[in-house]
């Protein structure tokens, strides 16, 4: 199921957006989170989806966010900025003020994309198990303790390992489990 994910620097933001989607009528499932890590936490259990954010947030940029992100999410970047250039397939700039219709047809331009190259691939991606997460979680853990790194640090250190080498976070996961 498409989702759509909202961080913004000050979460009063967000939630106005949020609920500005949901009186709009809005299907897709609508979450708000106070982070970028909490945002990749929450992307990569879900199918397909849209990030709207700005620039700056609290732990890493805009360009940081998008970097990690899974395949089937895209990006929307609220600036008032018209000089701000964006050169990723991903990333959609949308000016400030906006209208409520501006950014509803934004977010379902993305998501259709996503729902063609899904269909044409003919699967979804794979949701980790119970199983699969729990080892993530331990890893991170893990890391805390040992690294004295936070969760967000934790979180992008498995990422960062998985992408870096080619395997996935639960095989990365793993790894750091055996060898801590």
């Amino acid at each position: 199921m498409g989702s759509i994910l909202i961080v913004m620097p000050k979460s009063e933001d967000a939630y106005h957006i949020s609920d500005m989607l949901t009186a709009r009528g809005q299907t897709l499932d609508t979450e708000v989170c106070q982070t970028a890590s909490d945002v990749l936490r929450v992307s990569h259990d879900r199918d397909y989806g849209v990030v709207i954010c700005t620039r700056q947030l609290k732990d890493m940029s805009y360009l940081e966010l998008a970097e990690y992100l899974p395949e089937y999410f895209g990006m929307i970047v609220l600036t008032k900025d018209p000089g701000m250039d964006i050169y990723a397939d991903n990333i959609i700039k949308l000016m400030m003020p906006f209208k409520p219709s501006e950014l509803i047809s934004t977010i379902d331009m993305i998501t259709s994309v996503f729902i063609r190259r899904i269909r044409k691939k003919g699967t979804i991606p794979v949701k980790r198990s119970g199983t699969q997460k729990q080892i993530v979680e331990d890893a991170k853990r893990l890391l805390m303790e040992r690294n004295a790194m936070s969760e967000p640090e934790a979180f992008r250190y498995i990422q960062k390992t998985s992408m870096d080498t080619g395997r996935t976070m639960v095989e990365s996961a793993q790894m750091i489990l055996m060898l801590g």
